[in-house]
């Protein structure tokens, strides 16, 4: 389960485990709650995750694409180094903001 956090109209969400096959499906309702009670900003604080896999990058393309709907952008924040790689290999770094 991950904490959301709200403040304004920024909404962040910190998952405490890897985004994974077996998670990825909990995080994408978390998610998808976020962006249906209005958070038109959306962060994902990744400092709880260590790993992540193809699902767990197409819940996170999901929602950078729904954002994208609402002329917002999904921010990552406190990427790992081994994350990072993986996002930038995917060029996915080019389509999210990430800050570490």
């Amino acid at each position: 389960m991950s904490e959301i956090f709200k403040e304004g109209d920024r909404t962040t969400v910190k998952p405490d485990c890897d985004i994974v096959a077996s998670t990825a499906e909990n995080l994408k309702a978390e998610l998808k709650q976020a962006l249906d009670k209005g958070a038109a900003n959306l962060t994902v604080d990744l400092s709880g995750v260590e790993m992540m896999d193809s699902m767990g990058l197409g819940v996170l393309i999901a929602a950078h694409n729904s954002l994208l709907k609402k002329e917002s952008r999904l921010v990552l924040t406190n990427v790992s180094v081994d994350i990072l790689k993986l996002l930038k290999n995917m060029r996915l770094d080019q389509h999210f903001a990430i800050s570490s």
